[in-house]
């Protein structure tokens, strides 16, 4: 899709809105840590955990294979999980993600760890499953996020995540539908983004999931963790066609492109920085993050 496509496909969305009289932000946030504004971007922290520690790696060189080398890290703190909770907590970022990058003891006692240093402020996922959801909630999580437990042989299993809204409610789940360019579509990856499912994501996919979860969390694989500029196509299809929350990440390397999220996703799309960030290790101002977001806040009229 090239930039003219892009602003023709925008176009269309506008006008349908003002044909309609419908509101330009076509969601209000319904976690009980955001506050309803219009037309509002959020920056949405995270924290990720790899063998315990907090890291910054390029998510697309996961594997499962113990000690294959293809991981490539970009950061390691020595910082606890807790110390960045509360750094976030003070700051008053909420909904903000702590992702377990592996399944190992050391990684679910750090995501613990920072849970509970904010309690409901962040959001927790990684091998989230019907048998411990709900203990990672009565830890502290907002949410649970689910992407490989609702997938089963790259189908999507419906089932398992009926059963997961009846056990804890959609208000409580993050669907991740992370996805790569695939035949010049997007497809929702799985398995440490490794497999491609059969789903792909797009207006229909994006409607029919809404229906069994409150937000959506997406990574744009094919340039996550790379610091090199976000994936504006993909930010445009989410302003235009998701009808909840959503927030991406991938590719984020200046305060511009913070800015380019706001204008493809038409001011729906929540933005993470990773890598980037000073205090992952990066040259992006932490500090001036944050004084951006709540401007985002500040100017934003109440729905």
């Amino acid at each position: 899709m090239d930039s003219g496509t892009i602003s023709g496909l925008k176009s269309t969305i506008f006008t349908g809105f003002r044909r309609s009289g419908a509101k330009l932000r076509k969601y209000s946030h319904s976690s009980r840590s955001l506050l309803p504004v219009r037309c509002a971007v959020r920056f949405r922290p995270c924290i990720d955990i790899h063998k315990g520690k907090v890291k910054q790696i390029v998510g697309s060189t996961l594997d499962d294979v113990a000690g294959s080398g293809a991981l490539v890290t970009n950061f390691v703190s020595d910082k606890s999980s807790a110390e960045f909770a509360n750094l976030y907590k003070q700051d008053g970022l909420a909904g903000g993600h702590v992702i377990m990058l592996g399944a190992d003891a050391a990684s679910r006692s750090a995501a613990v760890e920072a849970l509970r240093a904010y309690p409901g402020g962040m959001q927790v996922g990684g091998g989230i499953n019907l048998d411990n959801a709900r203990s990672y909630l009565d830890e502290g999580a907002s949410h649970v996020i689910l992407t490989s437990f609702i997938f089963n042989d790259g189908k999507l299993d419906l089932e398992r995540l009926k059963q997961l809204v009846h056990m804890i409610g959609k208000h409580r789940i993050i669907l991740d539908l992370s996805c790569r360019k695939k035949n010049g579509k997007y497809c929702i990856v799985t398995d440490r983004w490794q497999k491609f499912s059969d789903m792909f994501l797009d207006e229909q996919s994006l409607v029919f999931l809404a229906t069994y979860a409150d937000e959506f969390l997406v990574h744009g694989v094919d340039v996550e963790g790379k610091r090199l500029g976000i994936d504006e196509e993909l930010v445009t299809i989410l302003g235009c066609y998701s009808p909840i929350p959503v927030t991406y990440a991938g590719g984020v390397a200046a305060m511009a492109d913070l800015e380019r999220i706001k204008e493809a996703g038409m001011g729906c799309v929540d933005a993470t920085v990773g890598s980037a960030l000073d205090i992952f290790g990066g040259d992006l101002s932490y500090r001036e993050v944050v004084a951006w977001h709540w401007k985002q806040v500040t100017v934003s009229q109440p729905l």
